[in-house]
């Protein structure tokens, strides 16, 4: 059974199998009639062309999309170009490159606003550096450039010179047809304006507009975020120069280092010129006591120095009364004052004064300057630089305090020296000239001689030690304007005359003497003794060639002399007359005497006398 039904299969297989390529060759017979006896088909060209179009439009805009996103990598790589690095200059420079290649364009500039309706800096790209240097000076925002910064909102043209906003290009600059400009603004701050010329593909179109703001605003916020990095470096670097000026201040001996005040100020700041201006004493007139400026100032900042002017006639003088700090973007824009000395040495625009505020009052004012059309002090440079400004003036004043400090130990010593000179120097010279008075009158006469001789040279020696100790206490006390005080005076200058000092000596009571007066007497009598010693050593200087010169001043017996002795050359004919007329009625208008004679072997004495009377006052 098994084996027939098998054979049986089999057999139905190959029947079925037969019967199926018969249908499939029917099949294919009855296909070849049909297709054979079918009508041919055709398109019309109408539609076709339809198709085509929107085959190519289709193509088109994957070109276009694959181009946008090709531009949009590339604005992607210019965003992560422009923010590798925080140095200012190298920012601008970059975000001006980007936008080049971004963009697509054969030049391109940046330019950054200095507040008054013009460009502080301008940074370009695109142009080879021996053009731009034939070209000369660089844009200062005139023109289609101005218009810009007047009305900030992008400007896009196909022929910027048939623009009636354009104001030409200058001898040597290369043809330019195609402009695109965009504002850079951070947050309500217009910081600049981006530039860009001659479209690499035709004309700028609204996508490359697109490009340039987006590019635009990205470079806001990286130019914010580098200017708040060089803030913040600055403000490290200022409250350094803050710490070193203190230092200075704390050293032993060290002076007011207002050299290094300005110093700091001028680099920290950025300034073409600075200068420490200081009031007198009544604060009637301001002086420049140091100034530092760098090459572009047209007068060297030390010829500045020494220069003064009145206070409430410029800018200084105001900040000084005021101890407000001042910041311009051009100094010339506060009416009435002046900058001061300070024009003279530069164009002075953008310009910073801040008090040097101590405890007690303005103690100076700081100036910083720069050239005009540089970019304007900001309001941190201000604080910053008043900041700075108080810390120096707290420095001085911690120096005047340290040196009065100084002063009056030096005083206090001086003091003490003239004390032990005249309680125990000069008694036991005193004392010792009694002893051989005593001793010299129990002598013989030639020893008795010798001996008085040797008292004599003591009196001299007691004299010069009086006046040592009175020249010690009067340069402990500059403010006495007294008898002693005047004659030292005189006496001192004529040493450069004289080639020598002259020897000066007081004897008698000459305070006691001058005590009876009244201040007005006593004053005319100052100024006659000083007249006649002045006059005397003048001679003196002109005619006598002296090599000694000797002064006393000697009171007693109710009258007061000067005495000057000089070993020149002696009384010449006619000789050594000039001004003798007037010293003698000096002395007669007084009830005195003025008497000139030859002292031997050689030389000349002067001698004025005059009553000291109290009872006539």
């Amino acid at each position: 059974m098994t084996h027939m039904d098998h054979n049986r299969t089999a057999d139905s297989r190959t029947a079925d199998s037969r019967t199926a390529d018969s249908r499939t060759a029917d099949s294919r017979t009855a296909d070849s009639r049909t297709a054979a006896d079918a009508p041919e088909l055709t398109f019309a060209d109408a539609p076709r062309m339809e198709l085509d179009q929107l085959l190519e439009q289709l193509v088109d805009r994957a070109q276009e999309v694959i181009g946008v996103q090709g531009r949009l990598r590339g604005l992607l790589r210019a965003n992560r170009t422009i923010i590798t690095d925080l140095a200012p200059a190298a920012v601008l420079h970059r975000i001006a490159e980007a936008a080049r290649e971004v963009v697509g364009a054969r030049y391109a500039a940046l330019g950054v606003l200095d507040g008054r309706g013009g460009l502080a800096e301008f940074v370009h790209v695109g142009m080879p550096p021996e053009t731009a240097a034939a070209i000369g000076h660089l844009p200062e925002g005139k023109g289609l450039l101005g218009a810009l910064i007047e009305d900030p909102h992008p400007i896009r043209l196909d022929d910027l010179t048939a623009d009636p906003r354009g104001s030409g290009f200058p001898a040597r600059h290369p043809p330019m047809t195609t402009f695109l400009g965009v504002p850079i603004r951070i947050r309500d701050e217009v910081f600049g304006n981006l530039y860009l010329t001659e479209s690499t593909h035709g004309g700028f179109t609204a996508e490359d507009e697109e490009l340039a703001r987006s590019l635009a605003a990205t470079a806001a916020v990286v130019i914010d975020n580098a200017r708040q990095f060089e803030t913040t470096h600055r403000r490290g670097e200022w409250l350094g120069a803050t710490a070193e000026i203190t230092r200075r201040m704390l050293e032993p001996g060290g002076a007011p280092p207002l050299r290094e005040i300005a110093e700091h100020a001028h680099r920290l700041a950025g300034a073409d010129l600075v200068a420490v201006l200081l009031p007198d004493a009544e604060r009637r007139t301001l002086r420049v006591a140091t100034a530092v400026g760098g090459p572009t100032t047209s007068r060297p900042a030390a010829e500045l120095v020494g220069h003064t002017s009145r206070i409430g006639a410029s800018l200084c003088s105001h900040v000084l009364s005021t101890g407000e700090p001042l910041r311009l973007a051009d100094a010339h824009d506060h009416p009435g004052l002046p900058p001061a000395m300070l024009e003279d040495a530069i164009d002075i625009g953008p310009v910073l004064v801040v008090p040097m505020a101590g405890i007690a009052q303005t103690t100076g004012v700081l100036a910083v300057a720069r050239l005009r059309g540089r970019v304007p002090f900001r309001e941190e440079d201000l604080r910053m630089a008043a900041g700075f400004a108080t810390q120096a003036a707290l420095a001085l004043e911690l120096a005047d305090a340290r040196a009065e400090a100084e002063r009056s130990a030096m005083l206090d010593e001086r003091e003490r020296i003239a004390a032990d000179l005249h309680d125990h120097v000069i008694q036991r010279l005193f004392a010792s000239g009694l002893s051989l008075q005593g001793i010299a009158a129990r002598l013989d006469p030639a020893n008795a001689a010798r001996l008085r001789a040797v008292v004599s040279d003591l009196d001299d020696t007691i004299a010069q030690i009086r006046t040592s100790i009175f020249g010690i206490r009067r340069r402990a006390d500059d403010s006495d304007d007294g008898l002693r005080s005047g004659v030292l005076g005189v006496v001192t200058d004529a040493a450069s005359a004289l080639g020598h000092t002259p020897q000066l000596r007081f004897s008698g009571p000459v305070d006691t003497l001058l005590g009876s007066l009244e201040a007005g007497d006593r004053a005319e009598l100052v100024d006659d003794l000083c007249a006649v010693a002045r006059e005397s050593l003048a001679n003196v200087a002109k005619h006598a060639r002296a090599s000694t010169v000797e002064v006393d001043l000697v009171a007693g017996d109710g009258e007061l002399a000067l005495v000057v002795r000089d070993d020149g050359v002696g009384l010449g004919p006619g000789g050594r007359r000039s001004g003798l007329a007037n010293l003698r009625r000096r002395a007669e208008r007084r009830g005195g005497r003025m008497t000139l004679t030859a002292v031997e072997p050689h030389g000349t004495r002067v001698d004025w006398t005059v009553p000291i009377d109290p009872s006539r006052n």
